[in-house]
């Protein structure tokens, strides 16, 4: 490799040499679509807090939408690498439109692929897969986030279906959403086993989504708030084969699977910014990237980036053979999310004044990995959970 004024890559440990064809032409072919489709209208619509639905058509054409589930139902039938390298693409533009794509495939397709019916998954999967309908995942309530359990939105049988009362908070795709995934004890208010989860066309009489006010994360995402008034459901609403709290978790190891690799974009792509700015930027009669301070931010930066892209790929491999366990998951999102929180504020910093600008891109992704720290399992959750991997004492 020559120096650093010649090196253009995000892949110092070749990990490119560790992928299949296939894996590389998915990447490839994503990379392209951000290049020439999300970039150049991705900063006017963070600055004006909407999320670019326009792109949404391009998206299922390109077979993003739960692209690991069988291509029977319209997916792309991909393994777990090329998935999680379309996570990766996905984010390295933004963590808000990774963040659709996640929750579309991860949490609406996963859920009704694993747990529905054979009439819901021919109903809804191909759906889903060509953004006709688009999904949202309601598990999460004002006062129940870490310990999704403790939920109080109920589904009482009734002679003929289901009545779905609660609210739900900090839903990717709620306001747009044509279908949800309502969790919801159908028991008694304390009995986690009670937990199912229903398919709610968002169409339903009793059904509010509204955007989540004020946000200064993820503003080219739509958050909502979702109100469940007297929701009647008929019978066939239920996903037949959830059962308890371990059925939702079940979705969440699946998109955090893909916030691991997303994280992985974010990080190249700050990375990425800083070393061209400091190559091009001249401080002092030469550029900044001369200065030993700023070399040693690249060099850390990028050895957290190469150790975060072996971690996922070994990661995917072990998915593929069926071996990604959640606590597997779990130091991988812990991990790489921290990581690419540190190079984002690392890069802003390299660049000075210019890095709080819209036309740099580190600033936007580290506000949104501040996001992504505390989604899908909060950083010192995933502590939790790998500390009672280690020690087989639960501390929480």
């Amino acid at each position: 490799m020559a120096g650093s004024a010649e090196y253009t890559g995000v892949d110092f440990y070749d990990v490119d040499g560790l992928l299949s064809e296939e894996e590389r032409a998915v990447r490839d072919t994503v990379r392209s679509w951000v290049d020439e489709q999300l970039m150049p209208v991705i900063g006017e619509c963070y600055i004006e807090g909407r999320f670019p639905r326009q792109l949404i058509p391009g998206m299922a054409e390109l077979g993003l939408f739960g692209a690991n589930l069988p291509e029977e139902y319209g997916c792309a039938g991909l393994n777990n690498v090329a998935y999680g390298l379309i996570m990766q693409e996905l984010e390295r533009g933004d963590s808000g439109i990774r963040s659709f794509a996640s929750v579309q495939g991860a949490l609406v397709m996963y859920p009704i692929f694993t747990f529905g019916s054979d009439e819901q998954k021919k109903h809804w999967l191909p759906r889903l897969a060509a953004g006709t309908d688009i999904g949202c995942f309601g598990l999460t309530e004002p006062d129940f986030g870490s310990n999704p359990g403790g939920m109080i939105t109920t589904a009482r049988e009734t002679a003929d279906g289901w009545l779905l009362n609660g609210v739900k908070m900090w839903i990717t795709n709620g306001s747009q959403a044509t279908v949800a995934i309502i969790w919801a004890k159908t028991g008694d208010i304390n009995d986690v086993n009670s937990i199912r989860g229903f398919i709610v066309p968002a169409s339903t009489p009793g059904y509010t989504g509204k955007d989540q006010k004020g946000k200064l994360s993820l503003r080219a995402s739509d958050t909502s708030e979702i109100h469940l008034q007297d929701v009647h459901l008929p019978k066939n609403a239920i996903l037949p084969k959830s059962g308890g709290i371990k059925s939702p978790l079940m979705c969440l190891t699946q998109a955090r699977y893909g916030i691991a690799w997303g994280a992985v974009g974010a990080a190249m792509a700050c990375y990425d910014e800083a070393r061209r700015y400091a190559i091009s930027r001249i401080m002092f009669g030469k550029p900044i990237g001369q200065t030993q301070i700023q070399q040693q931010r690249l060099a850390d930066m990028l050895t957290e980036v190469t150790k975060a892209q072996l971690l996922v790929l070994q990661l995917g491999r072990l998915k593929d053979q069926g071996k990604a366990t959640p606590a597997r998951v779990s130091l991988a999102k812990r991990n790489n999310v921290s990581a690419a929180c540190d190079i984002a504020r690392e890069a802003r910093r390299l660049l000075g004044a210019n890095g709080i600008l819209v036309e740099y891109h580190s600033m936007r992704h580290l506000a949104n990995l501040e996001s992504v720290y505390t989604y899908e399992g909060t950083h010192d959750m995933h502590s939790l959970i790998l500390g009672q991997e280690i020690t087989g004492l639960g501390a929480f």
